[in-house]
Parts: C-alpha cells; structure tokens; sequence
C-alpha cells in the first residue's frame, strides 16, 4: 500500500509540474481571503444559472409577434486564467478549475460542451494564447453559423450560435464584484445578482429584462455615442469572458470614479436615514439572534433599501446614467415577455424581495420606489394585487406609497451632460466601463 501511494504521489507532482511547466495554473495551498474564493465562487454560480435562462429567452427573438434588435450567443461559457496573477490565478483553479487555457464553466441544458471542457482551436484558428483564440470565438459567434472547435482531449464538437435579443447579460469580474454598467449592447451586472440565490425564474427576468433595457433605452442611448465600432475589441473580449486582466483593471478603475461620485451623491437626508436605521437594523438582528431574519423585514429596512437602491441608480455614470432614466420601462418590457415565455411575471417583484432580505440594494433589480410603485401598479392591472401583497409581507401598498412621497427620488436629478462636474469619470471611461472597452483594441488585453 505505501509504494502504491508513494506511486499516486509522483504522479500527482508530475502532472501538477508538467502543467506549470506548460504555463498552466497550479494551487500551490496557499490561504485565500474567503470573501475572494466566495467571489469566484458567486461569479461560477452566476453563469451556470444564465446560460439556460439566455437559451429561453431565445424564444423571444424567434417570436413573430416581437420585433427587436438581434444578437447571437454561445451555448457556453469560458473563462480563462490567462494574465492572472498571485491570488487571483489560483482562485480561478480552486474555485472553478480554470488554468491558463479557455475552460467551459457553464452551458446550457442541451449545450455541446461540459464543464471543465479546455478549447485548443476554434474553427481554423489553434493557438496556446487564450485571448487569440476569445477574438476567433467572438468572430464565429457574430458570424451566427456553426463551427467547430477543438478540446485539449482531442475531441471535435460541433457548436452552433442561437440568436437572442440584443442586450448581453453579463456578470462582474470576481476581483472587482461590486461593478455595474449599463449600455445598449450589453448590460454587466454586480455578484449580489447570484448572492441572491435567484430562481430560475428569477434568473431569467434578468435576461429579459437586460434585453429590455436596450430595446426600450438603446435609441435614448445611442444619442450620447458619436461612434459604434465594436471588431476585434475589449469589449468583444469581454462579452466571452470577463476574467482578462486589462478589464478588470478597467472596471476597478470605473469602480472608483463610481464610489466618489455615490459618497458625494446623496443628500444629508437620504444619508442620515440610511444610518440611523441601518443601525437600528443592525440592534434588532442582534437581540432577535438573527433567528427567522430574512422573513421579518420591518417597514424601515424596506424604507431603507429603496433609499439606497435611488442612491445606487443615480451613481452611475457616462452611458449608464442614460439607462438607468429608462429602468421603469425595461421592468414593463420584461413583465410582458415573462408571460410570453410561460414564466412568473413576478419574478421581478421577487428578486427585489430578496435584495431587500439579503440588504443588496448595488444593482438594477433592488427597486427603487419609483419602480416599485410603477411595477406593482402594472401586476395589479394584471389581477395580481392579492399575489403582491403575499409577496411584500403583506405590507399595506397604500400606506408604503404614502411614505415613498417623502423620499428622494431616483429620477430627480440634473441634466445630464459628459462634461458635468458630477460625473467624476474622465478620458476613457468617462461614458462607462463597456463604451470605453469599445474603444480599446483587443490586442491591448494581451498578457
């Protein structure tokens, strides 16, 4: 039995050697901050919940009955670890078994690929440089034909891009989880999306509801973009696989302009409130033993999260302060599409109830009063009072509305303008992290 151990213990270290000396990523043991490990961990959870939802909403794009702008997706997803490095590059094996080749950490139900499947070639193009065979990827996902790409196995899979409409859903980078943007082509969305624990349903209100956000404000958008060139550019790069070092760089860097403009955003009013009853949150759960928590929420903990689900919704910057103008109606477009596709049109109302349980309000499905007044408004309209009233605690809607009159409001704020003094962004980024990713050329993310 010893020389038999002895055995798998050579050839362990000679299989985790042999892929370091192939520039892959081995885990060398050492301790990780758990809140990065978790990070990663979220980001994985995240992507295999989207790819069935994107396959779904595929049905919206065939409709005939619905006209809206078009896009082609990938049956799965890659990540790669090219780039990465210290902590970050053995997150990504530990966490989700990534190394410097394109590793599959997600597909669909039906999809051709498995988890922890590596690409080696894409259509005609074999490289052992990652990013080289993302831009050959993305140039064969616009294409809309099928293709074939090759794994580290040997085998050859036939994949073949299905159409969707447009607006990427897309989720931050683990090393800078709190990023958020918004934009006609593509929407990414912060971790606490899969903190959540969001539903199938829910998931897919997601997607529909970024798809809604760019048929419903692409047009208000586009009047603040001189120019539209995507080809082979970061943005490209990204729409396949967010973890490349130049776009996380990218996005920390908008996070910051980002944390500025919130601290100097909110009014002493708003401010205070959050504190005072963020404490007074905090004294409760305390005494209660966190026991049963998330079933009772107070009327000040939801005051409190629409307050700062207002005060996120007006950080944003560049072209994400556009969409964000146009929120209510991408809640009405997804509402009706839900029910289109034979899915729960609550589950926006859902989603927002568990940011409000789970204290979430950095992202775009945390309403604000506004939006929630304008959704439970429509689900009413829909026969569904009774079913929302369940769903808010049984909180008197009246009542909540009555209080709401007294808030700041989300779509109060001046005209916008890229040269305003309120929007701390500069050069690059000063229209948002996915503009910006369109201006840069893909070969710029290179290692």
């Amino acid at each position: 039995m010893r020389g038999m151990a002895a055995f798998f213990g050579v050839l362990v270290f000679l299989v985790l050697t042999g892929c370091a000396s192939r520039g892959q990523v081995a885990d060398d043991g050492r301790p990780l901050d758990p809140n990065l490990l978790a990070s990663f961990q979220l980001y994985g959870q995240g992507e295999r919940a989207l790819r069935p939802a994107l396959e779904r909403s595929a049905q919206l794009a065939q409709s005939k009955k619905l006209e809206c702008e078009k896009q082609w997706e990938l049956p799965f997803a890659v990540a790669t670890a090219a780039g990465s490095e210290g902590d970050d590059r053995v997150a990504w094996m530990r966490s989700l078994n990534v190394d410097d080749r394109l590793t599959v950490i997600a597909s669909t139900e039906t999809g051709p690929l498995a988890i922890g499947d590596r690409i080696v070639r894409v259509a005609r193009t074999s490289s052992d440089k990652s990013l080289e065979l993302l831009e050959a990827l993305g140039s064969a996902r616009e294409a809309g034909e099928p293709f074939e790409v090759q794994l580290a196995n040997g085998r050859r899979v036939p994949v073949k891009p299905f159409e969707v409409c447009r607006g990427y859903t897309r989720l931050a980078p683990p090393n800078t989880p709190k990023v958020q943007d918004y934009h006609w082509l593509m929407s990414i969305h912060p971790l606490e999306v899969p903190q959540s624990a969001p539903t199938s349903d829910e998931v897919l209100w997601t997607v529909v509801w970024t798809q809604g956000l760019s048929e419903e404000g692409g047009a208000r958008m586009k009047t603040y973009h001189y120019a539209l060139k995507i080809g082979s550019t970061l943005f490209q790069i990204y729409s396949l696989a967010s973890g490349i070092t130049l776009a996380a760089e990218a996005a920390n860097t908008v996070m910051k302009e980002a944390g500025k403009k919130a601290a100097s955003l909110a009014v002493d009013y708003a401010r205070e409130q959050l504190i005072k009853q963020g404490r007074e949150l905090a004294a409760q759960k305390i005494r209660e033993g966190l026991q049963d928590a998330a079933a009772k929420i107070t009327r000040g903990q939801a005051m409190a999260m629409l307050q700062a689900s207002a005060a996120n919704r007006g950080s944003l910057s560049g072209i994400g302060m556009i969409a964000a103008t146009v929120w209510e109606r991408a809640d009405a477009w997804a509402f009706a599409r839900m029910q289109e596709l034979g899915a729960d049109p609550l589950a926006g109302l859902r989603l927002h109830q568990k940011m409000v349980e789970r204290e979430l309000p950095g992202n775009a499905f945390a309403l604000d009063s506004e939006r929630l007044q304008a959704l439970t408004q429509l689900a009413e309209a829909q026969g569904m009072r009774g079913e929302v009233q369940a769903l808010l605690r049984r909180q008197s809607l009246e009542g909540l509305g009555l209080e709401m009159t007294a808030m700041p409001m989300a779509s109060k704020k001046a005209a916008f303008s890229f040269a305003s003094a309120d929007d701390p962004a500069a050069g690059r980024f000063s229209r948002g992290l996915i503009d910006g990713m369109l201006q840069m050329p893909a070969q710029g993310a290179r290692p």
